[in-house]
């Protein structure tokens, strides 16, 4: 059998990443720590997320596997340690499942995504010896994108009964938060500005929120729009044989508005 016949098996990961880490391995592999690690797992999980949105089956095949790559090398370096195995992350999360599917495994019920949901967050809070609802908000980590982490601390907010009773409410915060921002903006006091902004960001989360959006993914169209529309004026300016620097903003914008059509 030829090694591009062979189906090789998470074993043959394991082996690997032992050789790799082992007496006359990689040089690079094997100087790797959790900490130097770090960036390309937060790297990988991203590029998984865009092979999802390009609905690409062979992209995202293999950026799964760069992510199980990387639990596998962070496995190998704490067992080098003598801190725990690849065993012990599986074990871990099989029992973590099985305890959080009291609906299936045990004796509750939960009929709806709600109940489920439900079930989950107080089956969450008891292992993790939670006794408020602050520190269920400080156990999100700060880590993660401030538009996703500022949505998860408004829910966290928002089960417990602190909340707008409907988004227009949500929205007039914003307006609120605007006009705040308006009356220090153009001031030399930075960390108002700062303050402010922030605030403005958040209301607008809020009102996400209310609406079943995740801010993130639509912050990243928006995103992906303005790169579109922004390609077709450079390239309608390239086709009148002119340099975008050397046009004026009254021009580009009327090709702006072309790009909407």
């Amino acid at each position: 059998m030829s090694d591009k016949e062979q189906r090789f098996n998470f074993k043959d990961l394991l082996d690997i990443m032992a050789k790799l880490r082992g007496e006359g391995g990689c040089p690079w592999d094997r100087e790797q720590t959790h900490e130097s690690l770090r960036q390309y797992m937060l790297e990988e999980s991203y590029e998984v997320v865009d092979a999802i949105n390009h609905k690409d089956d062979d992209e995202l095949k293999e950026e799964l596997g760069d992510v199980l790559l990387q639990v596998v090398f962070h496995a190998q370096i704490a067992a080098e340690q003598n801190r725990f195995t690849i065993q012990d992350v599986i074990d871990n999360i099989c029992r973590k499942m099985i305890s959080r599917h009291t609906h299936i495994f045990g004796d509750d019920t939960a009929d709806t995504v709600a109940q489920v949901l439900d079930n989950w967050e107080r089956i969450k809070s008891d292992e993790k010896g939670f006794d408020t609802h602050t520190e269920r908000m400080k156990a999100i980590p700060s880590i993660l994108p401030a538009l996703m982490r500022s949505y998860k601390v408004q829910k966290k907010a928002a089960a417990v009964g602190f909340d707008w009773d409907d988004v227009k409410d949500a929205i007039s915060k914003v307006d609120e938060e605007l006009q705040e921002f308006k009356d220090v903006y153009l001031s030399e006091n930075y960390g108002k500005i700062v303050e402010e902004l922030g605030d403005l960001l958040f209301a607008i989360v809020n009102v996400a929120r209310f609406l079943d959006i995740q801010p993130e993914l639509a912050l990243n169209e928006a995103t992906e729009k303005f790169i579109k529309r922004f390609e077709y004026i450079e390239n309608s300016a390239k086709g009148a044989g002119k340099r975008l620097e050397d046009m004026s903003l009254k021009e580009m914008d009327e090709l702006w508005e072309q790009a909407k059509l």
